[in-house]
């Protein structure tokens, strides 16, 4: 993830995943769905269908991390090897692009296994799925650590912030494998997910181009503590987005999308009007959320 472009793209990819994810979490919430996960036959038929599955998460993964390695390799001005030998001694050459190399190995194995449980199995694996998530965010962790012993200042104050996000991170992930069913885990995925992916776009603003034009200074106080400040504001910012998809969800699958399926809802026993049958499976208007 070197220069602006090495921490824009892999920010993007965890900013849209996190939001994928907040939906993903609200229709489940609000359809009192018992899997954050559908199985294949609950998405559809026809072109749509096929193109949303084309579309999926995992292919998104793939291309992302293949658009990042290319882009790393391009970045190095000479041969890309990994032990060069000069004066007899054996050297380990590019140390941090081949750290860059390996996180984004480690996306693309997890984005394989996604493709592989959602289109090759006879059946959807979720656990597949959510255990090579968290391989690869377990994979992250030595390498930020290796990769912050050189840094100073700015940029360790910023990395060091977005190591303890992607700690919390991969504590969820390793904690779903055991509680799959848990929605306060699947909150707090989607919203880790979206501070690790704002953060990384604002670290590439911050290092590399600056909007006020004027380098961060590492010896001044005001700067470093601005940071953390900026990081706050992140944490913030990404909550308020949660609660914003929630209600929009709420709003589509309650309202909009319910009346477009069910015009007009049977009558109950007791004379008032039954609750739409929510268009993803589920009663929407039994879940606890939808009032």
């Amino acid at each position: 993830m070197g220069g602006f472009e090495g921490h824009l793209y892999p920010g993007l990819s965890f900013f849209l995943y996190g939001l994928h994810q907040a939906r993903l979490v609200s229709r489940a919430l609000l359809c009192d769905s018992l899997a954050q996960y559908p199985q294949r036959g609950t998405q559809g038929r026809g072109a749509w269908a096929g193109l949303r599955r084309a579309c999926s998460v995992g292919s998104l993964k793939i291309l992302s991390a293949c658009i990042l390695v290319a882009q790393e390799v391009h970045s190095i001005p000479r041969q890309f090897v990994l032990l060069t030998r000069m004066y007899h001694e054996r050297s380990f050459m590019y140390r941090k692009q081949w750290q860059h190399v390996t996180l984004y190995a480690s996306f693309l194995l997890s984005g394989c296994v996604d493709v592989a449980s959602q289109h090759l199995l006879p059946r959807r694996c979720a656990g597949l799925e959510q255990a090579a998530q968290a391989l690869s965010m377990s994979i992250f962790l030595p390498l930020m650590l290796s990769h912050m012993q050189d840094t100073e200042g700015v940029e360790l104050r910023s990395h060091v912030l977005l190591t303890q996000t992607m700690l919390l991170l991969t504590l969820v992930l390793t904690a779903e494998l055991w509680a799959p069913d848990e929605p306060r885990l699947w909150v707090l995925k989607a919203f880790l997910s979206t501070v690790t992916g704002s953060w990384l776009i604002q670290m590439g603003f911050m290092l590399y181009r600056p909007i006020s034009g004027y380098k961060w200074m590492d010896d001044d106080q005001s700067d470093l503590a601005f940071v953390t400040t900026s990081f706050c504001c992140h944490v913030i910012l990404a909550a308020a987005l949660m609660l914003w998809i929630h209600g929009c969800s709420w709003v589509w699958y309650c309202h909009v999308s319910a009346s477009a399926w069910h015009p007009r809802a049977p009558a109950a026993p007791g004379g008032s009007a039954a609750f739409p049958e929510c268009p993803t499976g589920g009663p929407c208007g039994s879940s606890r959320f939808c009032l």
